[in-house]
């Protein structure tokens, strides 16, 4: 089960929250950005990036000299969401129109990675993440390359998770009206892979990327 805390129990539309931790898992391993806030300097920022996730543990990478990195590790809070936009919800009235989302909140202080394995897996994490397969294809990290990148660790004890889905409900005297009603699907698919112009030699698209130009997210 999700935790409970103050800051993971819904107030509002509590009937979309989700409690099972396969639910928070399902909603991170389908995501390819989150957004990072932390507060630096005295104000927040929130910085969109790439993440990775290991058992129920989520990895966060960057620049060691950037800003959103060092506040998250010099023991500050932060709060980690990921969004699944998935359809805009059009109603009879204006108040009720929504949308269709599938989304996760974290919560914890950060860790930095200092171990060299569990920081060279945390990187592994991110780049499966977005492009499964892409680890193994290509040149592994240098040691300076290494040394130049951070890497967050934050556990996954404090989330929560909330899901809408399905059509408007509209007010009761509504429903007559003569309004079209319904929701209007919005799915993410891969395009066709371009190649980099700088390329020396003629490489085929190898299977791992050519596979994802007909999924969808």
């Amino acid at each position: 089960m999700l935790s409970t805390t103050p800051r993971t129990t819904l107030n509002r539309g509590r009937q979309r929250a989700r409690t099972d931790r396969d639910d928070l898992y399902a909603v991170l391993d389908a995501g390819l950005i989150c957004h990072l806030g932390v507060v630096v300097g005295g104000s927040p920022m929130v910085v969109p990036t790439g993440y990775g996730r290991i058992g129920d543990t989520l990895y966060i990478h960057g620049s060691t000299g950037a800003a959103s990195l060092r506040a998250g590790r010099s023991g500050g809070e932060v709060c980690v969401t990921v969004t699944h936009l998935d359809g805009i919800v059009l109603a009879r009235s204006v108040f009720h129109h929504s949308v269709n989302y599938r989304s996760a909140m974290i919560y914890g202080v950060p860790r930095i990675v200092d171990d060299p394995e569990e920081h060279l897996a945390g990187l592994r994490a991110i780049t499966e993440q977005l492009a499964p397969g892409q680890w193994a294809a290509t040149r592994p990290p240098t040691r300076k390359e290494l040394a130049a990148t951070a890497v967050l660790a934050l556990s996954l004890e404090e989330a929560s998770v909330k899901v809408r889905q399905g059509p408007p409900v509209d007010d009761e005297e509504d429903y007559a009206l003569p309004v079209w009603a319904g929701v209007l699907p919005l799915r993410t698919t891969w395009g066709d892979p371009e190649p980099d112009p700088a390329m020396t030699a003629d490489v085929e698209v190898p299977p791992h990327i050519a596979s994802r130009t007909i999924t969808i997210r």
